[in-house]
């Protein structure tokens, strides 16, 4: 029933605009799984988009989708266009075939996608990537230098930009245990996990709960709006931290320790900002990290008591000039643990990328 009503919701938005005609919407987003307010990707891509439109005057608009199905995001995005949008912003790997197909519909409309990439790319389409393993290594390094040692990481679903994010988290946790000289650190395999979703629940509130009481210190959360879940478990528990995702959801919750960032909301105001200029990038494919200035800690809004800014600035500019070359696969991750005379044991390997996908 929930999804019927938001679907007619979006339908009764969608026939007034096109039967009034008198107020259009010539930027639109086109929300995934989650919601505008889930404090992670498609808030902060909608923010960027607020940004950008307020300060040019420009009109704009999200559609929320009736379900999580390539029919229901097309229905969405056909709204959008009768609703006037010259650009429509997509957030999240969901949107590749339906932007497959509405790229061909709608040759005169640009679409941009982030965190995926149509089976084939129009001049009409952009495509951004994120280096999630580089928030996620910075992240996992700070923490450790922040003085904890049981680090948990739990992600939505196992897809590549989730398992990025972890396996960065990781390799951040072993390199800053090398520099610091802990000989026996070992990542344990039941400390990482994936949710099988994004949306929050009791059950991982209870999950998350039951970690910290078996001595989880931090938990790196890489779910979108399941974040809330964990927060509420560390809430509820005594001196345990949340490293949020995607956005800096510091201001979620006095016990998010920090945020492994991607600039959703800057790529989508840049890519706006291209596209009133008459420079659209159609038919390119960003991939942005550290080097493009594209991830990061929000270092200003991060509760660290010890690691501070000098620190995070010497471990960012190890990434950016390639000193630190972060790994982005688990066979990558082994070899770089190993490098430092650790080891990564087979069944955390298997519990980053289950055994079916590798």
């Amino acid at each position: 029933m929930k999804k019927i009503l938001s679907f007619l919701a979006v339908l009764t938005l969608g026939l007034v605009l096109v039967a009034c005609g008198t107020k259009t919407y010539e930027i639109a987003m086109i929300t995934d799984t989650g919601d505008i307010d889930d404090g992670s990707f498609n808030q902060g891509t909608w923010e960027g988009i607020v940004e950008y439109a307020t300060e040019h005057n420009k009109t704009h608009q999200y559609y929320k989708p009736a379900g999580e199905s390539t029919e229901a995001y097309l229905a969405a995005i056909d709204l959008a266009v009768s609703g006037g949008a010259q650009i429509v912003i997509t957030p999240g790997f969901y949107f590749e075939e339906p932007i497959t197909e509405a790229q061909k519909t709608y040759p005169d409309v640009k679409f941009v996608i982030l965190d995926g990439e149509p089976t084939t790319m129009a001049d009409n389409t952009l495509a951004v990537y994120f280096k999630e393993a580089e928030p996620g290594f910075l992240a996992g390094y700070a923490t450790m230098k922040e003085g904890f040692r049981r680090l948990g990481y739990m992600g939505g679903i196992a897809v590549p930009a989730v398992q990025r994010f972890g396996i960065g988290w990781v390799a951040g946790a072993y390199y800053a245990a090398d520099e610091l000289g802990v000989e026996d650190y070992e990542y344990q395999a039941n400390d990482y996990t994936y949710l099988g979703g994004f949306a929050p629940s009791d059950n991982i509130k209870s999950t998350a709960a039951a970690w910290y009481g078996r001595g989880i210190e931090v938990i790196h959360v890489a779910a979108g709006g399941a974040g809330s879940s964990v927060m509420a478990a560390a809430s509820e528990s005594t001196n345990k931290w949340v490293v949020g995702v995607d956005s800096d959801q510091a201001g979620d919750s006095n016990t998010v320790i920090s945020s492994a960032v991607k600039g959703v909301g800057q790529a989508a105001y840049d890519a706006l900002e291209l596209f009133y200029a008459d420079n659209f990038p159609g038919g390119e494919i960003w991939d942005l990290g550290a080097k493009e200035d594209g991830i990061g800690l929000p270092m200003e809004t991060s509760r660290f008591k010890t690691f501070d800014q000098d620190d995070y600035d010497a471990i960012f500019e190890k990434i950016v000039d390639g000193t630190v070359k972060v790994p982005t696969t688990v066979a990558e991750l082994d070899a770089f643990v190993d490098n430092l005379g650790y080891e990564v044991s087979e069944a955390l390997k298997n519990n980053i990328m289950p055994p079916k996908e590798q």
